[in-house]
């Protein structure tokens, strides 16, 4: 914790005040071109490699609006329930960083695309409504990066500056103020990212993936006394990149304002850096809308989408995704908490299902993909879709352990065979010699080396103690390297020693 902060006890804080939220989401788009020119959007490319005149903001260059894009927006703001305008325009939003080129960034102000929307949010079976106030596109700014200094610019030798991502499409899709969630706002707030990761994901505008910034948080937050309607003064956590963060750094800032608060101090307004030690910091004071001075973008057209293209887009959107996990826990017999289980690792849902159409069942997809490959994916700092191993490669594990060539043990050491690039499964287990071992001759003989290495343990299996067997069952299991079977192996004693 920030030794600098102190922190009122959470439960004290809801006793005596409402808390009121406000997230602004930013959804890179998954547009092959930038928003106003043709420079790739492709990630990881050399520093400064996707660029041109016009994503560089050099003098004379002309902006020309992505249809895709714009296409992109009208879908996300129609699963989200919003309106969509008829006619909006861009706008100039004005201020200075180093890795915005022009000094001012093109986005949207007073005319968004799309606006007044709701969304549905459940949290241990209660129903939140989150109340959507605009879908608007933007461009993101470039990338500085500060060396020395661990990263940040106090203490930094010098930064450097990669535009490749400036000009990429941005939507940004702002809330407004939630009220009414209580004690669960940070939940409610996590549940709602989730969400929206799973909708961008569904409709194929985003990969979403939070780590990369694909999806990226500036949570809002402010108190307001018990039986008051004035809000508080909020504060407001910038870029936050994961679902957890999201409700850890909304819970560790109502613990630090009710303590401001509490203390007969003023809150102040202005936004902070969330750290994943778990507090947040002061960074800057926070502008108002004023301070950007906005004024329409007069290098770019308005837009006007058609009622007749908007109905054509609306008829593409994809299975609502509460409707989705609804269906699939129903279809799988998943308890609630398997489901939350599911949805609490990025893309599993999506793995799962794939598995499940593969040929496993629901029960062992799960097992594979939580357990195992959840791990690995954690080791190797990657997503779940990025381990190596596919869905269809998971269900031809399972056939092997359903039709007793493997046991799950000797699964887990085919699992390491192919994400070493040794093959599919059934290739893994030859070459590796992993098939369990079902020769009678040969588990008889290794059942009769147990029995006479362990002969007090045999006569407690004489004498009824049936229990005693598993000692020899894994002498013999230890002695073929886990590769017997196992039921067989427990039959054979028995009868030997009966």
């Amino acid at each position: 914790m920030n030794a600098l902060d102190e922190l009122m006890d959470y439960d004290e804080v809801m006793a005596a005040y409402d808390v009121v939220i406000g997230l602004e989401v930013h959804v890179e788009l998954d547009t092959k071109s930038k928003m106003w020119c043709g420079c790739s959007t492709d990630f990881g490319g050399a520093p400064n490699s996707h660029t041109c005149p016009v994503c560089l903001g050099l003098p004379g260059s002309l902006p020309v609006v992505n249809r895709t894009a714009v296409e992109s927006a009208i879908r996300i703001g129609l699963s989200l329930g919003c309106r969509i305008a008829e006619w909006c325009r861009f706008a100039r939003k004005n201020y200075f960083y180093p890795d915005m080129t022009k000094n001012y960034q093109i986005s949207q102000y007073d005319e968004p695309l799309c606006f007044d929307g709701e969304v549905a949010i459940v949290v241990d079976g209660q129903s939140y409504a989150i109340p959507i106030e605009r879908v608007h596109m933007e461009e993101d700014a470039g990338k500085t990066s500060h060396v020395g200094g661990a990263g940040r610019i106090q203490g930094a030798d010098y930064s450097l500056l990669d535009y490749n991502r400036a000009g990429v499409p941005l939507m940004e899709i702002v809330t407004k103020p939630v009220l009414g969630t209580g004690e669960e706002g940070p939940a409610v707030a996590r549940e709602y990212m989730a969400h929206l990761r799973e909708l961008m994901r569904a409709l194929g505008v985003s990969q979403a993936r939070m780590e990369r910034g694909n999806m990226r948080c500036d949570a809002n937050i402010s108190l307001m006394p018990k039986g008051s309607s004035e809000l508080g003064t909020r504060t407001e956590t910038k870029n936050i990149n994961s679902l957890r963060s999201v409700e850890a750094a909304l819970r560790y800032e109502i613990r630090r304002q009710g303590a401001v608060l509490a203390g007969g101090g003023r809150v102040v307004q202005e936004t902070r850096m969330w750290h994943e030690e778990g507090y947040t910091t002061a960074g800057r004071s926070k502008e108002t809308a004023e301070d950007y001075r906005y004024f329409p973008e007069p290098d770019l057209v308005p837009v006007a989408p058609s009622r007749e293209w908007v109905a054509q887009l609306r008829t593409t959107l994809p299975e609502p995704p509460s409707e989705r996990r609804i269906r699939l826990q129903a279809d799988w017999g998943f308890t609630d908490l398997e489901m939350r289980d599911v949805n609490g690792n990025e893309g599993a849902i999506d793995l799962i299902e794939q598995t499940v159409s593969a040929g496993a069942s629901p029960a062992t997809a799960r097992k594979w993909w939580l357990t195992e490959l959840a791990r690995r994916a954690n080791e190797a700092g990657v997503g779940l879709d990025e381990v190596g191993m596919g869905p269809a490669q998971v269900a031809d594990l399972q056939r092997l352990v359903d039709d007793g060539t493997l046991t799950d043990k000797l699964a887990r050491q085919v699992i390491d065979g192919v994400l070493a690039g040794e093959g599919e499964p059934a290739d893994v287990v030859t070459a590796r010699g992993l098939a369990v071992v079902s020769d009678e001759g040969a588990l008889a003989e290794a059942v009769d080396v147990a029995i006479a290495a362990n002969p007090a343990v045999a006569q407690k299996v004489r004498d009824g103690k049936v229990q005693a067997a598993g000692a020899l069952i894994g002498a013999v299991m230890k002695a073929m390297k886990g590769q017997a079977d196992a039921a067989r192996v427990r039959e054979l004693v028995l009868e030997k020693l009966s």
